[in-house]
């Protein structure tokens, strides 16, 4: 069973088009439900979900990130789909959306908007997501779905208690909620064939007054995920320098009668702006050269409706409690990129005189590579791969099923204390550490941090609960937790408890403390296997 839900609000224009299209869909009726949430509408919206074959739900206007959660408590469905009363889902559109979910791993996706309408705002409203779905289809996962056209599996949808309803008016509830769900390591992918057709705006007023809501309800977003002003799966880099430009030409008018500088500043800041429109004004012309005439008064309009709304909510909001508040805020992820640079520089001065020395003692004890490389779990559940010193023998991986039952063991994760596959020179190599320190090359490449939790196995992850997901909002660590408390003596939930204490409490105190007490645990060798 699929639930589809509709929040609606004073939409009677609109709702009637939207639940014709969802009920002429290619997939049987029998195997999909439709639920409206009327969110306290005072005209016929009611009345025209009636006409339909739909169930609905009324309740006192809360805004539609409540009125989504109303509706997906209610669904019956394994997979909950979202769309607009302003939208018109494409015949296709819910056989689209649940492909992804043939994928086990998959817990949300994200589909496009279309256009029928003809005026040049609209068109450009069109070639602006165009230009951005081009950007998320280069991507295998994304960290952006917006409720347009949106899917998640309804138990994880659930277990992380839906839209955020401080949102009053529809803004970025959507965004916040898929940025909260890739920061655990959900994965998120693009729909590009499940299309919806909106009604974009068509007047200067309507454009203006959209992007500078969400500007505004942006800036609270980025004080609960500050690692998103720095880069998400849909807003294009272009925009934020485009932003920062025009902020720039603004100050530096505002400065030119007292201050010479500005006087070239604003200019030099404008040219730049400009040169920065080109690739997406070149797009237009192709596409559609009759909106290419107004796109460059448009493009300034966008970046300073964006960038007035910024600017408005980074005064009005102040950072605040919330129970989606970012791991490590950014002034401190800064500082500790900043000492994981300094700190794996040295660690890969001091390590090469050591590393031909291992080198020649790990060949001269066992055939195979010097280098052990393993697909791990990054920060968000993004893979990359680790590097380590080889301290098993070659085939390690396939001799695992004939030294333990991996079905009946209480934990994914695990440890064994004589395994017959780590080698003599391997076992001095983990019992020190030394293996660890290809690693600092992760570190320099930005994939690790100094301190941080475990670099996970792929396969575990794949078995996580939604608990153990919270652990992989940080980058792992060369050394963190786990490894001054015990190393392998600790289970996996006892792992994670410490590993989500860290994160919760985190300072660079604490870190440098890890950093002085890892000494020690390498010391003692305590759980190292």
């Amino acid at each position: 069973m699929i639930s589809v839900v509709v929040p609606a609000y004073n939409s009677a224009d609109t709702l009637g088009d939207c639940l014709t299209a969802l009920q002429a869909q290619s997939l049987p009726r029998a195997r999909y439900e439709v639920i409206v949430v009327d969110d306290g509408s005072t005209d016929r919206t009611a009345e025209i979900a009636r006409q339909h074959d739909v169930s609905l739900i009324r309740q006192p206007n809360a805004g539609p990130g409540a009125a989504r959660n109303r509706g997906a408590h209610a669904a019956h469905g394994d997979i909950l789909l979202f769309t607009d009363a302003d939208c018109a889902p494409a015949t296709d559109w819910i056989e689209r959306m649940i492909e992804p979910f043939s994928d086990p791993d998959t817990a949300g996706a994200k589909g496009t908007y279309q256009t029928r309408q003809r005026e040049l705002l609209a068109r450009f409203v069109q070639l602006e997501y165009e230009h951005k779905y081009a950007r998320m289809s280069r991507q295998d996962r994304i960290d952006f779905v917006d409720t347009h056209s949106a899917a998640y599996r309804r138990d994880v949808f659930l277990a992380n208690n839906g839209f955020d309803q401080l949102f009053p008016t529809a803004s970025v509830e959507d965004q916040e909620f898929s940025f909260r769900l890739a920061r655990k390591g959900y994965h998120l992918v693009f729909a590009p064939r499940a299309i919806v057709y909106h009604r974009h705006d068509t007047t200067l007023q309507e454009y203006w007054r959209r992007k500078r809501n969400i500007g505004y309800w942006k800036a609270l977003l980025l004080r609960w995920h500050p690692e998103r002003a720095v880069r998400d799966s849909h807003t294009p880099q272009i925009l934020k320098a485009q932003i920062g430009l025009l902020g720039l030409v603004f100050i530096a008018l505002l400065l030119a009668p007292f201050w010479a500088a500005a006087r070239w500043l604003a200019p030099s800041a404008g040219a730049l702006f400009a040169l920065s429109a080109l690739a997406f004004l070149v797009r237009v012309i192709k596409r559609d050269p009759a909106v290419a005439a107004i796109a460059p008064f448009l493009l300034v309009c966008r970046a300073l409706a964006l960038g007035s709304g910024l600017a408005a909510g980074f005064l009005r909001f102040s950072p605040q409690v919330s129970p989606h508040r970012p791991p490590i805020s950014g002034f401190n992820r800064a500082i500790k990129r900043a000492l994981d640079i300094v700190g794996s520089v040295i660690g890969l001065v001091l390590a090469v005189p050591l590393m031909p020395i291992l080198a020649v003692a790990i060949k001269l004890d066992s055939r195979g590579p010097l280098l052990f490389i393993q697909k791990r779990a990054g920060e968000n559940g993004r893979a990359f791969q680790v590097v380590k010193l080889r301290t098993m023998t070659v085939g390690a991986e396939q001799m695992l099923p004939h030294l333990i039952d991996l079905e009946s063991l209480p934990s994914p994760a695990f440890k064994l204390r004589d395994d017959p596959r780590v080698t003599r020179v391997g076992r001095f190599l983990r019992r020190t550490s030394l293996d660890e320190l290809p690693q600092l090359w992760n570190v320099l490449r930005g994939e690790m941090s100094l301190v941080g939790p475990r670099p996970e196995e792929m396969r575990i992850v794949h078995l996580y609960n939604d608990w153990h997901r919270q652990r992989l909002a940080v980058k792992p660590g060369i050394t963190g937790p786990m490894q001054v408390n015990g190393r392998g003596d600790l289970s996996l939930d006892e792992r994670v408890q410490l590993e989500l204490d860290y994160i919760e409490h985190h300072s660079l105190w604490k870190d440098l403390g890890i950093l002085a007490r890892t000494v020690t645990a390498v010391v003692s060798g305590r759980g190292a296997y």
